[in-house]
C-alpha cells in the first residue's frame, strides 16, 4: 500500500512539472498607437499608395476617424488602410461607432456600412483602380432607426467560404446579432484560425462562424462573368486571381474600410495565437493555437 501511494505521488509530481502554465498573461498587441498612422498604409482606388485623399483617415482623441467633411461628393473614393504586418492565427478586438450622415454620392447600401478586412492581399498588390482587396470582411452595419439590421456579418470580395459543409459564394451573409441604432460604441471581435475557421463576436456574443476562407468568390469567380468585375472597380489582375480559385486563405493583412459613411475605431488590439508551443521555452504560451517553434527562446 505504501509503495502504491508513493508511485501515485511520484506520477502526480512528474505530470505537474510538465503541465503547461495556464496563468500567464495574454500579450495583446496594440495596432494603433493613438497618436499617428505610422504602422498603417492607405490605398484609395485610383490613387497612389499613402495618399490620404481629402484627409479621410485622421486621428482624434486616440481614435481613428474616417470622415467626409472635406468632400462635396463621394466619387467612388473607396479606400482601405492596412496594418503593416500579416497574421494567420489571432484574435482581433476593436470598438466602432457610426457618426453623422453619409457623404452625397455614396451608394444606398453604404449608409452606416463599413468593415474590417481579414486575410487581405497586401496593400502593394492592389490594382490602381481596385475598389476592394481580395479578402474576408467582417461587415459592420448600424441600425437605421427602425427595423432589424444585424452587424458582424461576412462579405467576400474575391473570396468564398464554407458553411454547413458546402462552399458558399454569397457575397454577404448576415449574422444573428442584435441591431445597434444611433451613434453608440459597439465592441467586436474576430477569432481567426488560419484557413480553418473564422468566428465573429459582437458585444461578447458569438454571432457567426464559418470555415475554409478561400479565393474564388465575388469578382474572382469566373462564373460571375465580366460585368461583376467592372461593378467592383477595375481589377486588371483578375486572371491571376481566377487561376487561384479554391486556394485557402491561411494568412493576410488587416485593413480598415472607408466606403462613404463616417465611422470611428478605437481600442484596436490583436492577440497572436501562433508562437512557441514548447513549454520548456521562455516564451511558451498555453493559449497559442498554432505552433511556430522557430520563435522559441530558451
Amino acid at each position: 500500500m505504501i509503495r502504491h501511494t508513493f508511485f501515485i505521488l511520484l506520477m502526480v509530481g512528474l505530470f505537474s512539472c510538465q503541465a503547461p502554465d495556464t496563468s500567464e498573461k495574454e500579450e495583446w498587441i496594440t495596432l494603433f498607437n493613438g497618436t499617428d498612422l505610422s504602422d498603417w498604409t492607405i490605398k484609395f482606388a485610383n490613387q497612389d499608395l499613402d495618399v490620404n485623399h481629402r484627409n479621410t483617415f485622421r486621428i482624434k482623441d486616440s481614435m481613428i476617424r474616417i470622415a467626409y467633411d472635406q468632400y462635396d461628393t463621394f466619387e467612388d473614393a473607396y479606400a482601405h488602410m492596412y496594418y503593416k504586418k500579416p497574421y494567420s492565427y489571432y484574435k482581433l478586438r476593436f470598438d466602432y461607432r457610426f457618426t453623422g450622415e453619409q457623404v452625397p454620392g455614396g451608394e444606398d447600401w453604404n449608409v452606416r456600412n463599413s468593415g474590417i478586412m481579414l486575410h487581405s492581399q497586401s496593400v502593394e498588390s492592389n490594382d490602381y483602380g481596385q475598389y476592394f482587396p481580395v479578402s474576408i470582411e467582417i461587415q459592420l452595419l448600424g441600425g437605421l432607426g427602425a427595423g432589424e439590421r444585424p452587424t458582424g456579418n461576412v462579405c467576400t470580395p474575391g473570396t468564398a467560404l464554407v458553411m454547413e459543409g458546402k462552399v458558399d459564394y454569397r457575397h454577404c451573409i448576415s449574422s444573428n446579432s442584435k441591431t445597434y441604432h444611433g451613434d453608440r460604441w459597439v465592441s467586436a471581435e474576430v477569432v481567426v484560425l488560419g484557413g480553418e475557421s473564422i468566428t465573429h463576436l459582437i458585444e461578447n456574443d458569438t454571432v457567426l462562424k464559418y470555415q475554409n476562407p478561400q479565393i474564388g468568390g465575388g469578382f474572382t469567380n469566373p462564373k460571375m462573368g465580366e460585368k461583376d468585375w467592372t461593378s467592383r472597380g477595375v481589377v486588371k489582375s483578375k486572371d491571376h486571381w481566377i487561376a487561384k480559385e479554391g486556394e485557402l486563405l491561411t494568412q493576410g493583412y488587416i485593413s480598415l474600410q472607408a466606403e462613404s459613411h463616417p465611422i470611428d475605431f478605437k481600442n484596436i488590439r490583436l492577440l497572436d495565437l501562433c508562437g512557441c508551443k514548447d513549454f520548456k521555452a521562455k516564451n511558451y504560451k498555453s493559449y497559442f493555437v498554432k505552433a511556430d517553434n522557430s520563435l522559441c527562446i530558451y
